[in-house]
């Protein structure tokens, strides 16, 4: 079975969100248990899993993804991957040209932009003012200027006062993963504005899922969905970019389409191989 590793959110290999992608040829999911065994063998955030769907239906393929302990319900990076392995595949080709997908988290669709990067149409998350779980601070050791929840993609964002403060972020990782549990959140999403918005981003931010076997992800496309609307609010423009202050870094481009956010970026293949423990 053919397995590859796609840099996310990047044009250059090892940096952006790497994922791996399987694409699967019969028209239905192996054995779940088995899905999560090879996601928690390559460690990666999230391997993705898709099959093809008949002709003629709402959408092309069935996605799926699993980080290394759960199964995910949204998943920008490894969904982008997904889309770059297709078009790699020749299953979508030429500009503007759209791949649907259903997954759990609704129907999504990638499409080819004229530069070569690819554009996810993806639901927006509001962001709603939130009390600050009980010892927030402490596990991220930095005092949130404002905490937002954001509904069904179970992120906390805490905003901070600026971009340094999200740069050097040093969590306490098992606090937080505790936290997050008692709060029932996936993830722990950290932004500022841009400190200087000259150097090609709007805002910056780290996220941190502790409890979904992620301590750090490097470039968080779900995540977009709630702080492209939230950014945009702040800084009074539709269109932004978004900057993932991780060790690996990337770009998201962010567009605001009513009830849905456009999220876009480049891949990179970095590894095509075969994967032998078949279900």
């Amino acid at each position: 079975m053919r397995l590859r590793i796609i840099d996310a959110f990047t044009d250059r290999p090892f940096a952006g969100n790497p994922a791996a992608v399987c694409l699967l040829t019969s028209d239905d999911w192996p054995e779940e248990a088995w899905m999560q065994r090879v996601a928690a063998e390559l460690n990666l955030s999230e391997t993705a899993f898709a099959h093809p769907l008949p002709d003629g239906g709402e959408a092309d393929w069935a996605l799926r993804w699993f980080t290394p302990t759960v199964e995910a319900n949204l998943c920008g990076h490894a969904t982008l991957a997904t889309a770059h392995a297709l078009r790699e595949d020749g299953a979508i080709a030429g500009d503007g040209a759209v791949v649907r997908f259903a997954s759990r988290g609704g129907p999504l669709t990638a499409r080819v932009r004229e530069d070569g990067s690819l554009t996810l149409d993806f639901p927006a998350a509001a962001c709603v003012e939130a009390p600050a779980p009980e010892g927030l601070a402490e596990a991220l050791g930095a005092e949130p200027a404002a905490v937002l929840s954001t509904g069904r993609l179970a992120h906390l964002v805490a905003v901070l006062p600026e971009e340094t403060g999200v740069r050097t972020l040093a969590p306490d990782l098992a606090a937080l993963e505790r936290m997050s549990r008692g709060a029932g959140v996936r993830a722990v999403t950290a932004p500022a504005a841009a400190s200087d918005p000259g150097r090609g981003y709007d805002f910056v931010s780290r996220v941190f899922a502790p409890a979904a076997g992620i301590p750090e992800d490097p470039v968080t496309g779900s995540a977009h969905t709630a702080l492209a609307p939230y950014w945009s609010a702040r800084l009074r423009r539709g269109d932004l970019t978004g900057f993932q202050a991780s060790a690996r870094g990337g770009l998201v481009r962010t567009a605001l389409h009513g009830d849905r956010v456009h999220l876009t970026g480049r891949a990179v293949t970095v590894v095509d191989g075969t994967l032998h423990a078949t279900p």
